[in-house]
């Protein structure tokens, strides 16, 4: 069994706003977001957007793509936790 994802917002808060000693606030007047918006993040109450990976990018922290795999990968996992959805194969002749 797979361990669960970390949510990327943790990963901004503990491995890089903590080691850099950025506050929220200051992290998102640099993000040029709201601090609600970068807290909720942190907090894994909203998802790394695209555009919030791009200014990340931007900003020096990691790349965009590395971000939205993270966000994926975590996505993935919590949609598999809540159980499989019932489908039928779309090649299933019937």
């Amino acid at each position: 069994m797979m361990k669960t994802p970390v949510h990327p917002g943790e990963i901004l808060r503990v491995d890089v706003l903590a080691e850099l000693g950025l506050g929220v606030g200051d992290a998102a007047s640099r993000l040029g977001i709201s601090r609600v918006a970068l807290s909720r993040v942190l907090h894994g109450h909203a998802r790394v957007s695209p555009n919030l990976a791009v200014r990340l990018e931007e900003a020096g922290v990691g790349s965009a793509r590395a971000w939205l795999a993270m966000q994926t990968a975590y996505d993935l996992a919590a949609e598999r936790a809540a159980g499989r959805p019932t489908v039928r194969r779309l090649d299933d002749a019937a």
